[in-house]
């Protein structure tokens, strides 16, 4: 597992931010950077909205002559930009792995995630994974092999050295429908029980008598990092795509649902009694 300290998506996020902080400082508009270094029109522009795979260490060097920036700056953007050229476990998973989440997730320091009709992809079994996978009747054998064995590996983060919290809150429907059949269930259902023991992870759960609330709209990640320079981020997917939410507004919107779903749920101990009822059922 890599260190969760250089997790590259942070990193590039990271380094975004501070180069467009760094020209807006200096009174520098787009097109003057690019016409100094005489780089294409849009190259700046995609590096600043976080559009590009892999920042060039050339690049850095010619940017902190543009800025006139110190020996430390200049220091700081070239080791930005080598993390975030770094390899995770990941990337033999890229054809499969949808939008980034797993390079997010490893640079968090907590994972808050609301789920309405699924367990959390990080709390599921493999059987579970699996049934989950097969029911959309499109994936061969193989790639939901390689499917499951990726989500198997992104839950390493909760047993590294310095995990990550995951908040977890689940409704009742997610519990009680019968996927893979009833041994598959069991199985899941034991699971969230003995992961909701570990120190660094919650679960309630949303029961049914409970009626309409907050989060019911769907399924939301939110994702905190450990430290100030790297905001927080909303993940939401999708049949067909995933979204990554930024804008602080609309982040402390989704706090604030996932907050008022928190005071309608179970309590962590609650919900383990809740889950246990379901296994002894």
């Amino acid at each position: 597992m890599a260190d969760s300290r250089y997790s590259p998506s942070v990193r590039r996020r990271r380094l975004s931010a501070l180069l467009r902080r760094l020209r807006e400082e200096r009174g520098l508009k787009i097109e003057d950077v690019n016409r100094r270094l005489e780089w294409a029109s849009g190259k700046l522009s995609r590096m600043e909205r976080n559009e590009w795979k892999r920042p060039s260490i050339r690049d850095m060097q010619d940017l902190a002559e543009v800025y006139a920036l110190s020996g430390e700056m200049k220091d700081a953007i070239v080791s930005l930009a080598r993390e975030a050229r770094t390899r995770g476990w990941w990337v033999d998973y890229k054809d499969i792995l949808r939008g980034g989440l797993a390079d997010f997730e490893v640079g968090a320091s907590m994972i808050r995630n609301y789920e309405s009709v699924l367990v959390p992809g990080l709390l599921q079994t493999p059987e579970y994974a699996s049934a989950i996978l097969r029911s959309g009747r499109v994936l061969g054998d193989e790639e939901i092999k390689r499917k499951v064995a990726a989500r198997m590996q992104r839950q390493q983060i909760l047993e590294q050295a310095s995990p990550p919290r995951l908040w977890a809150v689940v409704d009742e429907a997610a519990l009680i429908k019968n996927v893979g059949g009833a041994d598959v269930m069991q199985g899941q259902l034991q699971h969230l029980i003995d992961m909701a023991r570990k120190p660094n992870i919650d679960i309630q759960v949303v029961r049914q008598e409970v009626g309409a609330y907050a989060a019911m709209d769907g399924s939301f990640v939110i994702l905190d990092f450990p430290t100030p320079e790297d905001l927080p981020l909303a993940y939401i997917e999708t049949a067909t795509e995933d979204l990554y939410v930024e804008d602080p507004e609309a982040i402390q919107q989704y706090v604030s649902i996932f907050g008022h779903t928190c005071g309608v749920a179970e309590t962590p101990e609650e919900s383990a009694a809740f889950l246990q009822s379901l296994v002894n059922t």
